[in-house]
């Protein structure tokens, strides 16, 4: 409900979304068509249907108490905080959590997330500017008496009554609307802009207004190529892996942020016409869930390519960084089979039509026999370089950040409430609760 509601306000003020979906649900179309095998085991999985309904949102909040709300707000829409991701170490003065379903029923179900990001005012300079910023956002409610109430009585109850469903949605859609009234004056504006651009885009607006929100497509490389040929301004580089058999985590291309007319605050309440460029229209396709060893794997064929080649952030060695990229994965495995015995990925066991045998064997030996099938984990959370790749190019940076600084997770996890849940924990969950659904009981180490 939440995410239909979310997808029919973007359509409404971005029509280049309705074209993305449209681009998407053809690609999507044509990959499972030409690829039975794919439309099976999605249908065994029971995530074909889930394939056209998901999305992630993604917004920015600028003070710790508004993270606070928020994690109330989407846990009673059954979104719990996973994973803590520090985009200071690409540039970027946020850092952030993901709120998303985590069994694989309630995925199914809601198959919805919203990459959550938080300013670190301490990354913002000069001074005066940072004590601007936090003047700015100490007056700003952006949830309003409303919607605060309703998370207060919903909280109490144990839930949203089914009559106050419809007004609770719209009251938290209408939070992340776009407004382009600015708060800020100009010239407010233009030194936040000069700070960060970032900066820019949280302080100077009433409310956390969705900058992307990304459907789910089953061939990244064909909607890269259907963008630019559509005339859409696409990115130069697909961030994340590249291209395999066998998809690893996640990858994920968009097209140029759109410049927007907004009004600044002028004199005795008169506006001021201005532009601002935050929101954009993101792709993404979903592969498997790595262990922590496979993760570990990752990283360093990432880090070899961008060592090699540097991505430059205006795309003009796309092609070096792809190729440096490509060579540097050929030590991942690229086939599940591999992947699975080397112990860096997770999956879903299920019993075949031959499992009468099945309780005499052990995992192994059930899988040779054919007792026992098993399919990839889909991957359900985000990469920081990749969202930073995405956030910069959209930002307009012309050059290739630095780090800002170290890591704050206790001061995020301090706003949040609460401890953010671990990623491999719950996908480890998954791939054990399949075990015992088949009278195993053995998990990963």
């Amino acid at each position: 409900m939440f995410s239909g509601a979310m997808s029919r306000m973007y359509r409404a003020e971005v029509p280049l979304y309705t074209d993305l979906l449209s681009l998407v649900g053809e690609i999507n179309e044509t990959v499972l068509r030409s690829d039975p095998e794919l439309r099976n085991r999605l249908r065994k999985l029971d995530n074909l249907d889930r394939i056209s309904e998901e999305r992630h949102g993604a917004i920015r909040l600028g003070r710790p108490d508004e993270l606070h709300t928020i994690r109330r707000l989407f846990s009673i829409m059954g979104m719990e905080p996973v994973g803590y991701y520090d985009l200071s170490v690409a540039g970027l003065p946020v850092h952030a959590t993901a709120f998303r379903p985590v069994s694989a029923e309630e995925l199914r179900r809601n198959p919805f997330r919203v990459f959550t990001s938080l300013l670190r005012s301490e990354l913002i300079e000069p001074k005066e500017v940072r004590d601007e910023a936090a003047a700015i956002l100490a007056k700003r409610d952006i949830f309003g008496p409303v919607l605060r109430e309703l998370i207060d009585h919903a909280e109490a109850t144990g839930g949203v009554e089914s009559g106050m469903a419809e007004g609770f949605i719209d009251e938290a859609v209408r939070m992340f609307s776009w407004r382009s009234q600015a708060i800020v004056t100009a010239t407010t504006y233009l030194k936040l802009h000069v700070s960060h651009r970032l900066a820019a885009d949280i302080v100077s607006f009433k409310g956390p207004h969705i900058n992307h929100l990304t459907p789910r497509v089953l061939d990244i490389d064909a909607a890269q190529e259907s963008m630019t040929a559509r005339g859409m301004d696409a990115k130069a580089v697909i961030e994340g892996p590249p291209r395999r058999k066998c998809p690893v985590l996640l990858r994920q291309t968009s097209f140029k942020a759109l410049q927007e007319q907004i009004s600044f605050l002028g004199e005795g309440g008169a506006g001021v016409p201005g532009t601002h460029t935050a929101r954009f229209g993101e792709i993404e396709q979903r592969g498997i869930a790595l262990t922590r060893k496979g993760r570990d794997l990752y990283d360093s064929c990432l880090r070899e390519a961008r060592s090699i080649e540097p991505p430059a952030a205006d795309g003009l060695n796309a092609d070096r960084y792809m190729y440096a990229l490509t060579e540097s994965f050929r030590r991942f495995p690229d086939t599940h089979e591999d992947m699975r015995r080397d112990g860096l990925a997770f999956y879903q066991y299920f019993i075949t039509e031959k499992h009468s045998l099945a309780e005499t064997m052990d995992l192994e030996s059930m899988i040779k026999a054919g007792h026992v099938d098993f399919e990839p984990i889909v991957y359900e959370d985000f990469l920081p370089i990749s969202a930073a790749g995405i956030f910069q190019s959209n930002l307009g940076d012309r050059k290739t950040a630095e780090a800002l600084a170290v890591s704050n997770r206790e001061q995020f996890v301090a706003a949040l409430g609460t401890e953010p849940l671990d990623e491999f924990g719950l996908y480890q969950a998954i791939e054990d609760q399949s075990k015992a659904a088949i009278g195993l009981r053995q998990s990963r180490e």
